[in-house]
Parts: structure tokens; sequence; C-alpha cells
């Protein structure tokens, strides 16, 4: 669960809100026993080393740890709770693992306005995002493209019922 300033079920933002330099605010994700657990469940990485600590360690890991596909989820997340639900991402880059995400850590992921620029019908934004825990960067820096419509979203239309 995010601990964040979350924005998801917030008012949509639009294209024109963002700014090159504009920080992403920070999305906390704390990695118990049972999240680790249930990332492994969820992604079907069922690899020992996510979930069982004298696998992970008989690796060379200090504990068990968080997988690839659980931590591009949590960048993707705090993008996601940046945009908002109509924007849409493209790309992720640059995803590199510097340490690990073990149980007991909280992971903050971070994140800034790269730069923006019109493709069309589309505004895309380019952000860099990293991963940190108590160690410091834990992934990345890397990139990740979304894009959100020129036009906000309007209020549906009524339907039209026949007299």
């Amino acid at each position: 669960m995010s601990t964040g300033h979350d924005r998801i079920g917030a008012a949509q933002r639009r294209w024109q809100d963002f700014a090159v330099g504009e920080d992403m605010a920070p999305q906390h994700f704390p990695l118990s026993v049972a999240r680790l657990v249930l990332a492994v469940g969820a992604n079907r990485d069922f690899n020992a080393i996510h979930y069982n600590t004298e696998e992970a360690q008989a690796s060379g890991a200090p504990e068990m740890y968080a997988n690839n596909f659980f931590l591009q989820g949590m960048w993707e997340k705090a993008v996601r709770a940046h945009i908002g639900l109509a924007g849409r991402i493209h790309r992720l880059s640059g995803f590199q693992m510097k340490s690990f995400n073990t149980a007991g850590d909280t992971v903050v992921v971070r994140g800034r306005v790269l730069r923006t620029w019109v493709d069309g019908e589309r505004g895309m934004l380019e952000f860099d995002i990293w991963s940190e825990n108590v160690h410091g960067v834990s992934v990345g820096p890397g990139r990740v493209l979304a894009s959100l419509p020129l036009a906000a979203p309007g209020p549906a239309s009524p339907p039209v019922l026949p007299p």
C-alpha cells in the first residue's frame, strides 16, 4: 500500500498542467514478508529467493527480495498516481537493479518530469525515475514515457431517451 500522495481518484490533470522539473510525489512501498509472497503469486515468479530467506541468503542476498516485475510495478504505480487514469504509459527504460530491496525495507519511488512535447493529439511526458531504500538508489535511474490526451476529458453526455 502506498503512503504517498495518491492522484488516482483525484481530479484528472491535463498535459498542459505539467512542467519540466516538476517532482512526482514520492510513493512508499513497505516490503513485508507477506507483501513479497503476494507479489510472487501475482506475477508467478516462483523463484524461492523472492519468498524464502534461506534460499535468498544461499544465493548471496541478505534476505528475500523483490523481483523485477514487482519493482517495475512500483514505477508504474508512481507514474500513474502522478498522471491520472486518462494517461497512458508507453515505455519504461533504464531499469537497473543496484541493490537488493529486501523484506523489511521501504522502497520509495521518486521522479520528475524531464521533458514535455506534443505528438499529434497526445501530450507526451518523459519522466526521470528511480527507487530508493536505506542504501540509497536501489533501482535506476531510468525513464518512463507517458502521454495524456491534449483535451481534458469532459463529462459524459447524458443518454438521449426516445420520446
